[in-house]
């Protein structure tokens, strides 16, 4: 019986200069979620987020953008990545109903710890879903992280590398 034995020796690799240690990372998205704001009273009172981008990867047609979204656009775009892409959509933070019930003794759902634990919520829904190679194609996530508006009525389609 032939005894294999492991390959231990060392991977040449060059060795690194400045540039390539502290210089900007090779591919980055960068996307935060904040500066909440509520608008509207009553039934037509909502909250909407800021949502600011930083990236050099060439699928995206801007490298900084900021948009401002509300959790219905949040369900939107998880609607249309479940239905038109290949993507497993990671669930959003919950719709939080009994927060809407009316005679709390808080804000309910414009309370500023809910806010800011659905603000959380959505940062790591957004950057789990622009994270994924998959999603990074479908024209619904572009126009949500750069579009001013949304056009719900758009083509599904998948975005080309340019």
């Amino acid at each position: 019986m032939a005894e294999t034995v492991a390959d231990t020796r060392r991977l040449l690799s060059k060795p690194q200069n400045l540039n390539d240690a502290y210089g900007p990372p090779s591919n980055f998205l960068e996307i935060d979620v904040g500066n909440p704001q509520t608008t509207g009273v009553g039934r037509a009172r909502f909250t909407t987020y800021e949502i600011r981008v930083k990236t050099n990867l060439p699928i995206f047609k801007l490298k900084e953008s900021t948009v401002r979204r509300r959790y219905s656009d949040f369900e939107w775009l998880r609607n249309e990545l479940e239905r038109e892409s290949k993507v497993v959509v990671p669930p959003l933070p919950g719709k939080a109903l009994l927060r809407q019930l009316p005679f709390r003794g808080d804000d309910g759902i414009f309370d500023d710890s809910f806010i800011e634990e659905r603000k959380q919520g959505l940062e790591q829904f957004i950057n789990k879903v622009a994270g994924h190679p998959l999603a990074q194609n479908e024209r619904c996530l572009h126009m949500f992280l750069q579009d001013e508006v949304i056009d719900k009525n758009y083509t599904p389609s998948k975005i080309r590398h340019t």
